[in-house]
């Protein structure tokens, strides 16, 4: 993905030209996003914090999950920077420069960014709020339900009073034997306890999921949908489908022996089925996910990520596809 996810959804190009936007028939984020900010662009910034993993630390294994390579969803301009600081203030101009950015979320995305002792976790976030704080609105934290204590949703939850918090868990999958079979060294039971302590939460909790694993049917898939919306405190999804990345153990079994990834028709198929069975309030942050090229073995669509969505919008509106609901007659 980019060094910032364009999420202010404003019909516009990067020439400020504006284009007809389809609306989809599903509760999509740049819109909600647009809502609360008063009409506002608003940028998520990515903080890498040099967090590692508890799967790849040796504290509950090693070699992380098999799906995982960390830079593939790492920007290469995130990387490159050493401080947190310099990461986002670059960040932030490409943002202002290329899109036309106005204010911006703080999104620590790589890794597992509530493994740290709580005070070290709020040293961080501390500093990375206050880079640029007459323009920064919210606080994103992406981390694993075994990584979660009531000390650190304490800590989480204090910032909620002056900034948007999003909480987004890696849920992945809800079948306990795939979580085993991708080395995730998490259960979905310790997701449920999690969720089931943010009841009331004033964060905004996300979950995100990976659809494509080779073993998985696709009723099996369709049934994520149940289970997120028996979850109150669930508000946002992250749709992804399953990349096969360089430098990742199924990467390498994919190139000894391929097994069947979506293409886009598929996927796009896949989503007309499973949006109808989402409650209708879940604000869906993300229908598919983007790998850095340079690492993606499969599948490799052929398309950029802006066309991806318009083409995701556009069929699944062409279809009827309701959220929560029937397909549209």
């Amino acid at each position: 993905m980019s060094d910032q996810e364009n999420i202010s959804g404003t019909g516009e190009t990067r020439s400020g030209k504006q284009v007809e936007v389809v609306e989809p028939y599903y509760r999509a984020y740049g819109p909600w996003l647009r809502k609360k900010f008063g009409g506002q662009r608003v940028y998520k910034v990515i903080a890498d914090a040099g967090f590692t993993c508890p799967n790849r630390d040796g504290s509950k294994g090693y070699g992380g999950c098999s799906y995982c390579n960390v830079d593939s969803f790492t920007p290469s301009l995130t990387r490159s920077l050493p401080s947190l600081k310099e990461q986002l203030l670059a960040s932030m101009a490409r943002a202002k420069g290329r899109f036309g950015a106005e204010k911006f979320i703080v999104y620590f995305q790589p890794n597992t960014n509530t493994y740290a002792p709580v005070d070290q976790l709020q040293s961080l976030y501390d500093e990375a709020l206050a880079v640029n704080p007459e323009e920064t609105v919210g606080l994103s934290v992406g981390t694993r339900p075994d990584c979660l204590d009531p000390e650190k949703i304490a800590l989480l939850e204090s910032y909620a009073d002056r900034y948007a918090v999003d909480l987004e868990l890696g849920m992945e999958s809800i079948h306990e034997s795939t979580l085993a079979q991708i080395n995730r060294g998490c259960s979905h039971a310790e997701l449920v306890r999690v969720l089931e302590s943010l009841k009331g939460s004033p964060m905004d909790v996300c979950l995100h999921m990976i659809f494509g694993f080779p073993w998985e049917s696709h009723e099996q898939m369709l049934a994520y949908a149940e289970e997120v919306n028996r979850h109150s405190a669930v508000g946002f999804v992250k749709l992804h489908h399953l990349h096969v990345v360089k430098g990742s153990i199924l990467g390498a079994r994919y190139l000894k022996e391929p097994f069947p990834v979506f293409s886009l028709e598929k996927y796009m198929e896949f989503l007309a089925d499973f949006l109808p069975r989402l409650r209708s309030d879940i604000v869906v942050q993300r229908l598919f996910g983007v790998a850095e090229q340079d690492l993606l073995i499969a599948p490799d669509w052929g398309m950029r990520k802006a066309a991806v969505q318009t083409y995701l919008d556009k069929e699944l509106t062409a279809r009827g596809v309701v959220q929560g609901g029937a397909v549209q007659s």
